[in-house]
């Protein structure tokens, strides 16, 4: 959908084409649902050629008939972000001079998020939220809904996320962001004598898979095996002579297919977006930054998720505390890492769903240890990304 010219925070306007999906009847309460860095507007279900893997269904087991967002009793919208490549204006769309906006492409911010979003609801009609849920940077995107326009909010759950990254986060980063960063050209200059694109793209995503998981996730799934899979050569003659080990095989793999689905443009501008976050910009701290919103808060945080850990949920929760709204942070016992908000759906669902159905204070707030799952855990043997 068209929602006209939109202006950046950080400068640059255009006419701005937001791509979303909607879940179950219109009529019905309206439940936006934030994607995290990579992910597509299709949170359920299947998508449209093209968009496929970890990009389409990435929250199948959470939204639809009978499942914790139930759409059989919420409205669902989830719109693709500005800057990404699946179906909203970014920088692998077509500009003015038909050529792609490349480098061109304005900044983008979370808070341009928000407000896209906001546009895109005023066009469907939707002028309060019954609840905002997002996972990752979609938690921070969920945040900032709650910061910039909490009087359309009812609910807000914030999942695996934090206030803002910590410096080591930014470091790995900044490591991930050169070598696509490296590659990134203008329409106005090429580049020569450097990776192409998807080189750059394949190492950025190899350093994200990483931080996406935790110390004792990877140990058990790959420990310092060698991979059953091998290479039909290496990148480098000199390690012919080593090892191709099952998570080299596994990062690998994933690049590949990353690279297959995304544009190295709009990674580099939804990292920088991801990395520029912080709920207290423009407000003296987190609280003040949230004093505005009212409504019902539910924060998720896992254990083995080093990537935004349990401290940064309770930052958020301690922020939250001042409103008129109940607050709870459920702290999970995982060792999944940061992807347990994906693939472990069975911890997640449970808490959304009584915070829909009956508010944050009917969530226990202690940390969950022994829980009987719902449905079956989905956990396949390449995790899904944030």
């Amino acid at each position: 959908m068209t929602i006209g010219s939109f202006a950046f925070e950080r400068g640059g306007e255009l006419d701005l084409d937001v791509a979303y999906a909607e879940y179950g009847d219109p009529e019905d309460p309206t439940v936006l649902v934030c994607h995290a860095l990579t992910g597509s507007q299709y949170v359920a279900g299947p998508a449209p050629e093209g968009v496929s893997g970890q990009a389409a269904g990435w929250w199948d087991a959470l939204v639809g008939p009978g499942k914790p967002i139930d759409t059989r009793a919420y409205h669902v919208v989830c719109a693709n972000v500005p800057g990404s490549c699946y179906g909203t204006t970014g920088p692998a769309s077509e500009g003015p001079d038909g050529e792609p906006y490349g480098a061109d492409f304005p900044p983008v911010t979370v808070s341009d998020w928000t407000r896209s979003q906001a546009r895109l609801l005023d066009e469907l009609g939707v002028e309060t939220l019954y609840a905002v849920v997002g996972g990752s940077v979609g938690g921070m995107n969920a945040l900032d809904w709650a910061k910039r326009y909490p009087e359309r909010v009812e609910r807000v759950a914030a999942i695996a996320t934090s206030p803002r990254l910590d410096a080591q986060c930014l470091g790995l980063n900044t490591a991930a962001d050169a070598p696509s960063r490296a590659t990134r050209t203008s329409r106005a200059a090429t580049t020569t004598a450097v990776p192409e694109p998807d080189e750059g793209l394949a190492v950025a995503r190899r350093i994200g898979h990483v931080m996406y998981l935790s110390k004792a996730s990877m140990s058990d799934r790959f420990d310092r095996r060698v991979a059953e899979r091998q290479p039909a050569e290496r990148a480098d003659p000199s390690a012919e002579g080593f090892p191709y080990r099952d998570v080299a095989s596994y990062l690998d793999y994933n690049a590949e297919r990353f690279t297959e689905r995304f544009d190295a443009n709009s990674y580099l501008s939804l990292l920088r977006a991801l990395d520029e976050y912080d709920l207290a910009q423009d407000a003296p701290s987190d609280a003040a930054a949230l004093a505005g919103y009212e409504g019902d808060a539910l924060v998720v945080s896992f254990t083995g998720d080093w990537h935004f850990p349990p401290e940064g949920g309770e930052e958020i929760a301690d922020a939250l505390e001042g409103g008129a709204g109940a607050v709870a942070h459920r702290v999970i016992e995982s060792e999944y890492g940061h992807d347990a908000f994906l693939v472990e759906p069975d911890r997640v669902g449970p808490p959304v769903r009584t915070l829909l159905e009956r508010g944050a204070s009917a969530v226990t707030t202690e940390t969950e240890r022994d829980v009987t799952p719902d449905y079956p855990r989905v956990c396949t043997g390449l995790l899904p990304d944030a």
